[in-house]
């Protein structure tokens, strides 16, 4: 990955920005379905700002940051730093920047910040979560089961067992 990755403080004015990034990670989804391309959108829109209210209401104290990559909104990252883990709130890519490295490089700097600061690493993945096998292998485990997400954790070496 010879891209310069960069992260920014998330603003109002980046509200759209957000919202599709979020569509881009639910379209496929819903693209089985019977509905129209008003109705996903309408759908989505609203599925978007649902869960974008929800977490500035539950995790008040987290970073709520845009992915930049050369300068170019990429993604968002929102990280909530907790006594004994740094929590993924929230990981998303547009599609033109997945598959590419830039997500592995994400997660290897967050664990490194972990590993520093003696804390876990802990993230909720949907079972049908393109990405779960991306956790898999940077050593995340299963360890909860919350319907249709699993709580997920990569201990880190300077913890202790």
């Amino acid at each position: 990955m010879d891209s310069a990755v960069s992260y920014r403080a998330v603003e109002e004015s980046d509200l759209s920005f957000l919202k599709s990034v979020y569509i881009s990670t639910r379209v496929d989804e819903l693209s089985a379905t019977d509905w129209s391309q008003q109705q996903i959108e309408a759908f989505l829109s609203m599925q978007f700002e649902a869960q974008h209210r929800f977490y500035q209401e539950q995790f008040p104290s987290a970073t709520f940051e845009i992915i930049q990559v050369n300068h170019i909104d990429a993604g968002r990252l929102y990280l909530d730093y907790r006594e004994d883990e740094i929590r993924i709130v929230d990981i998303a890519l547009l599609p033109q920047f997945r598959t590419s490295g830039l997500g592995t490089g994400i997660l290897k700097t967050i664990i490194r910040n972990a590993e520093e600061k003696s804390l876990c690493v802990r993230i909720h993945v949907e079972k049908n979560n393109p990405a779960l096998s991306l956790y898999q292998r940077l050593g995340f485990k299963q360890i909860g089961d919350k319907g249709v997400y699993w709580l997920m954790e990569k201990r880190t070496s300077k913890q202790a067992a």
